[in-house]
């Protein structure tokens, strides 16, 4: 059976290697199928027909284990856009042999915000009443693990902070996880901006962006969540985002929505006003300083926000304007925790791999805190921590870090 998708770009692979090394599934493996080129070959196998997707689940495998980290684009000589490609293969698999039941339940949970609610609510009642610790003896390792994963709960929900007289203002987008979990993120990101003289806007008919919908190739619900997005912040000057997965596929709707009518053009003008928190920040501050705060920090770059916006500079000059605060630079800050989405969950064997060590490399630098820009990374960073005994070590948003120094004042 032939899987029939776009391999525009897949041409441009002249099988050069260089993609090997930055390749984190590579680096623990050293087999060639879990490479990016190794999967390049596999994708192009695929859409031809050489490879029958109902046949070969090693195949699938291979593909389903790569963590669309996007590193290896940031070293191509030739210019493969390898997240593009992944993308629409796990969409022509999604339709030969459907999504997995798991897939399923997550995505549909994350597109509904009140499914996502609910559940913390759920979970901070077990919390509160001890029922999720006296729970924990009796689930199995995955259950065990899906607890160790899970969002952090009892955290304050985002509260719009008003500012007089504004020099400017923006959108910004609450997501699905960010909106459920992180609440109070958002509202330090609405306290910085209020300390440069930026108002938030609200967008009440925005959702959860389709990221994670793309990744695991459910296309067509990532092309409805891109549609909703776009008309709930067309009237936005810019669109900010403090999750780095979300910002990156945020970026990418003038793709999704490409040769479709009407939404062409808009989907493409949406996408050029769409700026990760830290390199709006960056631009807006100046020669701004935040306040003071004695903290040593070590700083992880989320995946989508080195590789998929090639944006490493900026939230390390943010942190460089707190006072007090002492960076110590991480060895392999820009390879992937294991995160990925709901990698974690599905590749536990590899995601678990990755974790190790990134954790290492984060104890070496003896931190106070873990910084990092994208909630994908604080969950698995904390999680990680926690089982090394170390939940001593908090891990915070960049915007978190400002937020705190400019309190400190």
């Amino acid at each position: 059976m032939t899987t029939a998708f776009d391999t525009t770009g897949l041409e441009r692979c002249i099988h050069c290697g260089l993609c090997l090394e930055a390749c984190p599934t590579y680096k623990i493996t050293l087999l060639e199928t879990e490479s990016p080129r190794g999967r390049l070959h596999l994708m192009g196998a695929l859409a031809d027909g050489r490879i029958d997707a109902q046949k070969s689940a090693a195949t699938v495998l291979h593909l389903d284990r790569c963590l669309a980290c996007r590193a290896c684009e940031a070293v191509c000589p030739s210019g493969v856009p390898y997240g593009r490609l992944i993308e629409e293969t796990r969409a022509g698999l999604a339709r030969a042999r459907g999504i997995t039941p798991l897939g399923q339940l997550l995505l549909w949970s994350v597109s509904r915000p009140w499914v996502l609610a609910l559940l913390a609510a759920l979970l901070a009642i077990a919390e509160r009443t001890g029922i999720r610790g006296l729970a924990r003896r009796f689930l199995s390792p995955r259950l065990r693990r899906l607890d160790a994963l899970a969002p952090p709960v009892g955290r304050p929900a985002y509260r719009p902070v008003a500012v007089e007289a504004p020099r400017s203002s923006v959108g910004l987008l609450l997501g699905c996880v960010m909106r459920a979990s992180y609440g109070d993120v958002h509202s330090a990101t609405a306290r910085v901006l209020a300390h440069l003289g930026a108002e938030v806007v609200e967008s009440p008919a925005q959702v959860c962006c389709g990221a994670l919908h793309a990744h695991a190739g459910d296309k067509e619900e990532a092309i409805r969540l891109a549609k909703q997005n776009i008309a709930a912040f067309e009237r936005a000057e810019l669109v900010l985002v403090n999750a780095a997965g979300c910002g990156a596929h945020l970026k990418t709707y003038g793709h999704l929505l490409e040769g479709r009518p009407i939404w062409a053009e808009r989907a493409a003008t949406f996408a050029s006003r769409v700026r990760d928190v830290s390199e709006h920040l960056a631009a807006l501050a100046g020669d701004e300083t935040f306040g003071r705060l004695a903290m040593r920090v070590t700083y992880q770059d989320p995946c989508h926000l080195a590789h998929a916006q090639g944006i490493r500079a900026e939230p390390r000059a943010l942190l460089s304007k707190v006072q007090g605060l002492e960076l110590v630079e991480m060895a392999d800050a820009d390879v992937c925790c294991g995160s990925a989405g709901y990698y974690n969950i599905a590749q536990p064997e590899y995601a678990d791999r990755l974790l190790e060590r990134k954790i290492d490399a984060i104890l070496a630098t003896r931190p106070d805190a873990v910084v990092t820009g994208n909630p994908g990374c604080m969950l698995q960073l904390a999680a990680g921590l926690r089982s090394r005994g170390r939940d001593d070590i908090p891990v915070l948003h960049v915007v978190e870090v400002l937020d705190r120094a400019i309190s400190a004042r």
